[in-house]
């Protein structure tokens, strides 16, 4: 992730500016071109390309955005009881009401918002539906559940809210339009680039790929370079992994989940690490990992992630393939999510032992920060416009959270998690997260105050902990070989976590 200098922000806004420039002037110089034709070898070579670019934004991606706006097909709403405790137990955790209000409803102002913007947000946040007639005795129940979550926020904010419609809009990810913008073909073979230089990076340290079926090979763009010459079939048939064996005879191996990323790309040096600086590994053999490839988060141009229910018992068919009974757990990000859905399926929570959360986005996910942030912000730093271009606005990215993203399934309560080792890091200037309220809810201090001893607590590998990175931004600490070691001492102290029997080898 890149800082916030006005040298950096000078060089994304060009960066950005450069790439969305690609495809116009593509079209202008073919259409030119059809007036005069160039004669020139490499005039003619420059309008080769720029049809590339053309015929990619015309058959690519003009269709895949309309198809993409097709409607989210909602999970059924929890039964009404179970819908009030969590309004009430996501109520009790609201440090700032005005703001809270304020950014569910786009960043409205006070005058702005009425009861039926409130209700609006609320028949999408518990209910799963937007706007929509229905019978009179389904509306009159419906009115009257909206109307007990309208006076809960009256409470919070100790002010009424005005009766009526404001001019306010609430922020609906899975009913709002998909919000995304045009990459030229040139960005993906560039994305192509690094996968294959991050599958040779990853093979030199000791993983090899377990790719999905052949006859999928197609359904990914750009194609994968690697995935034709590897001979290991994964066991599920929609996800790959990079696997380095378990040679360890005492400790547990690892099962690593990325977020919102060029794949594998930014953690590549973080799971070689693992083992690199391993003290125990000449006795004891190495630890084992497993790092699964989420292709609809990693900036390609593919199908829909796959459901919750589906990629839980598919990342159990690939633990059940390598005999792993019990695994370390970590998280980056959007893996948090998949984390959360792990934890709720109880054939794979059984697996999973200790845990390391890094920038999770679960955790308070009632809050407006995470989708706000990442949806509906106007982007004004340097860090802020490369996180916009690059992750928010991509093709699928945007497709994933605008219409895969249920909050109510993701969130993620730390009462969820006790009786694990748990330990969450933290960036002090996270773009995404509030990294303070999140921090204080996990370390059971006043959300409201202005404690910061937590911050500097000693890690001790027990129970639920943080770790404070304060001039992180979000996925910064992968980038900083200090972080990158904290965190690999963390998994490695909790792959001790169980002695096992040779017969309970992975």
């Amino acid at each position: 992730m890149i800082g916030t200098s006005l040298p950096e922000y000078i060089f994304i806004r060009i960066s950005i500016w450069a790439l969305r420039a690609i495809t116009p002037l593509s079209i202008f110089y073919c259409a030119f071109s059809i007036a005069d034709p160039p004669t020139s070898r490499a005039g003619k070579r420059l309008l080769a390309y720029c049809a590339i670019e053309t015929g990619f934004w015309l058959v690519v991606y003009l269709p895949r955005k309309r198809s993409l706006q097709a409607a989210a097909v909602h999970p059924d709403p929890l039964p009404r009881q179970e819908r009030k405790e969590l309004f009430w137990k996501s109520w009790d955790k609201i440090p700032n009401p005005e703001y809270y209000v304020s950014k569910w409803l786009g960043n409205a102002k006070p005058r702005d918002v009425r009861r039926e913007n409130v209700k609006d947000f609320y028949r999408w946040a518990f209910l799963n539906r937007g706007d929509g007639d229905l019978k009179d005795a389904q509306r009159d129940e419906e009115e009257h559940e909206l109307d007990e979550y309208v006076d809960g926020v009256q409470t919070l904010l100790g002010r009424d809210i005005e009766p009526g419609r404001g001019s306010a809009k609430a922020l609906r990810l899975t009913v709002d339009n998909v919000k995304m913008l045009h990459r030229p073909f040139c960005w993906y073979m560039t994305v192509g680039l690094i996968d294959t230089l991050t599958a040779a990076y990853l093979s030199y340290n000791g993983f090899r790929l377990h790719r999905t079926p052949l006859r999928s090979w197609l359904s990914v763009f750009p194609f994968r370079i690697c995935t034709p010459f590897t001979r290991r079939l994964s066991p599920a048939p929609d996800l790959s992994y990079w696997h380095r064996p378990h040679t360890s005879k005492t400790r547990l191996p690892i099962l690593f989940i990325h977020g919102i990323s060029m794949g594998l790309y930014s953690y590549a040096q973080f799971l070689a690490e693992i083992n690199k600086h391993d003290p125990r590994g000449p006795e004891d053999g190495d630890v084992g990992i497993i790092a699964i490839e989420i292709m609809p988060i990693s900036f390609r141009i593919t199908g829909p992630i796959l459901p919750r229910d589906e990629i839980c018992r598919q990342i159990n068919i690939i633990l059940d393939r390598h005999g792993w009974n019990k695994v370390v757990l970590a998280a980056h990000s959007y893996g948090s999510v998949i984390t959360t859905h792990l934890l709720h399926t109880p054939s794979t929570a059984a697996k999973i032992g200790p845990m390391l959360f890094i920038d999770p986005v679960t955790f308070l996910l009632h809050l407006p920060d995470v989708a706000y942030n990442f949806t509906a912000r106007t982007p004004r730093g340097a860090n802020e416009h490369q996180l916009h271009y690059f992750a928010c606005t991509d093709m699928m990215v945007a497709y994933t959270l605008a219409r895969h993203f249920f909050w109510s399934q993701n969130i993620l309560w730390k009462e969820e998690i006790r009786g694990r080792d748990v330990t969450v890091s933290l960036g002090g200037r996270d773009q995404i997260i509030d990294p303070n309220v999140v921090g204080k809810y996990l370390a059971d201090v006043d959300m409201k105050g202005e404690d910061t001893e937590w911050k500097d607590r000693e890690w001790l590998g027990h129970g639920l902990e943080t770790m404070w990175f304060p001039t992180c931004d979000h996925a910064q600490v992968f980038e900083r070989k200090e972080g990158r070691q904290m965190l690999g001492d963390v998994l490695r102290k909790y792959t001790e976590s169980r002695v096992v029997d040779d017969d309970d080898l992975p």
